[in-house]
């Protein structure tokens, strides 16, 4: 039994549900949990199985039909829509290469490159409360960098995640130092002490229909249940993310950051977000259709729960809020969705076709520096094209040709024509026009068939189909009507609909809208 216990024992009191509010009255914490990489038809897929905190919020106001609304559905993308309720083409986070890292804010104490976020652009709800409340508190956490940053914005507030070498830490963007209640927890060394433990599954082999046999799965190495970490404590500190336990230490962090800095504790709205991510890195090694992530699941339903029954007993529970989404869905795995798709997925490579379109581009004249190519898109600056936009266009429309060749690719657009595309009929346009700004500079957009992927990665994401898209959106506490709604909602409107609980106005002009409907 690990330090850990004591949270997950807490279960065992059984669930605290949100009491009655006072009609009218703001809650005075809101709760944003976001797990990274939970498809959208995972908590109906083991939902008989359920019976801690995904069961609870089940039973909440459940959008069952929510998408993020844009092309590509990654991490860093993803994370900026939740509380600033707008696409990335507005928040300026595109993907995860344009994310957070940033050598001039370096990590406090620990491994790992500078992070902050310098490149995103507008408010978020954090934004919001303050401007009616300075005093408003916020607390955001994840493993990963751009799952705590990303959701609060620019906004300096308390942000931290883990690093490899197994302490949560933070960027001199939002601090010169540690607190000491991050230190103390630090000094726990909870991920050494997984050293040598093995991941075994929940419950018996029969509660779990996948097959443990898949060699496809984590390239071959390691791939049946039980899962060893290795004796060596550093060594464990970094293989721990890719089991359960990466959640329970996330959320066990989060409690400790919401005691020692009391929030909800007053008559304000204060913010808690927390990002678990270990669904995703388990998702990427084990693909969606395994045992592990089935084992996953069970496990992070059961960390969950015991975390809302510790914030409940905590706080006022008539006060507190929780929302529950994901920054996109997964893929299954290429082999693995081969043997029943049709046409076959892919594996794309790229980079022959993309070194002579950048070679093309030279002889024209053109500067390294004003060329960006990677297996999604190409960008050309503007300044680039002084005398020679025809050039630039011929040797683009050759480039696209060519590309449409290649098996495994669906289509490639150019942006500016995405416009003009009937959206309401074609997800895909309507997912890369919601992707960048009017003023950007991407002049291709390349989608794959179904299923196809970039490069060896086991299972992934990051296209605009729906399997990517969809996420779940739900609400729970005393200001929301409870039941199952299929109307097609975006990640977007999140925000809006926790400002209208939450009685504050959006600070600028927002892509989602409140969920009325849910709302008492």
């Amino acid at each position: 039994m690990t330090r850990l216990s004591l949270a997950v024992a807490l279960t065992l009191l059984g669930p605290i549900n949100a009491g009655s509010q006072e009609p009218g009255k703001p809650p005075s914490l809101i709760v944003l949990v976001t797990v990274d990489q939970l498809r959208g038809d995972y908590i109906q897929r083991f939902g008989s199985q359920l019976t801690g905190g995904l069961a609870r919020l089940a039973r909440g106001a459940w959008f069952t039909n929510a998408h993020h609304d844009h092309a590509i559905t990654e991490t860093a993308p993803g994370h900026a829509t939740l509380l600033s309720g707008r696409f990335p083409r507005s928040t300026g986070i595109a993907a995860n290469l344009a994310g957070v890292d940033d050598p001039a804010a370096p990590l406090l104490g620990a491994n790992g490159p500078g992070a902050s976020p310098a490149r995103f652009q507008g408010t978020t709800l954090v934004d919001w409360l303050r401007a009616r409340d300075p005093g408003t508190r916020v607390l955001s956490v994840s493993m990963k960098d751009r799952g705590a940053i990303l959701p609060v914005g620019r906004s300096r507030s308390e942000v931290y995640w883990y690093s490899t070498d197994g302490r949560f830490t933070t960027s001199r963007y939002y601090r010169a130092a540690l607190p000491a209640w991050v230190d103390r927890f630090n000094a726990r060394r909870l991920p050494q002490n997984f050293a040598g433990k093995s991941w075994t599954p929940l419950l018996p082999d029969s509660a779990y229909g996948e097959v443990d046999a898949e060699s496809v799965e984590r390239a071959g190495v390691d791939y049946v249940f039980p899962h060893v970490l290795p004796t060596d404590s550093s060594a464990a500190a970094n293989q721990v993310r890719v089991t359960p336990w990466m959640d329970e230490m996330t959320f066990a962090f989060a409690l400790e950051g919401l005691r020692e800095l009391a929030l909800g504790d007053g008559s304000r709205t204060d913010v808690l977000a927390v990002s678990v991510s270990a669904t995703d890195l388990i998702g990427h090694t084990f693909g969606p259709d395994s045992k592990e992530i089935h084992d996953q699941l069970l496990r992070l339903d059961r960390s969950l729960g015991a975390f809302m029954d510790s914030v409940y007993r905590m706080r006022d529970s008539s006060r507190v809020v929780f929302a529950l989404s994901s920054d996109h869905g997964v893929g299954p795995i290429l082999e693995i969705a081969a043997r029943t798709q049709r046409p076959p997925p892919y594996r794309v490579n790229l980079l022959a076709p993309a070194r002579a379109f950048h070679a093309r581009l030279l002889s024209l004249g053109l500067d390294t520096s004003a060329i960006e190519i990677d297996f999604r898109t190409v960008r050309i600056d503007k300044s680039a094209r002084a005398g020679k936009s025809r050039e630039i266009d011929a040797a683009l429309a050759a480039y696209a040709t060519e590309l449409r060749r290649i098996p495994g690719v669906a289509r490639v657009d150019r942006l500016s024509d995405l416009a003009d595309r009937d959206t309401l009929t074609d997800a895909i346009a309507r997912r890369w026009s919601h992707q960048f700004a009017d003023t950007s500079t991407i002049e291709l957009v390349t989608t794959l068939t179904p299923y196809s992927v970039y490069g060896r990665i086991v299972a992934t994401h990051g296209s605009p189909y729906d399997y990517d898209s969809h996420v779940p959106v739900i609400f729970y506490g005393a200001p929301f009507r409870p039941g199952r709604y299929t109307d097609f909602v975006r990640t977007v409107d999140l925000a809006p609909t926790l400002a209208a609980i939450a009685g504050v106005k959006p600070g600028e002009k927002l892509d989602g809208v409140a969920l009325k409907q849910a709302i008492r």
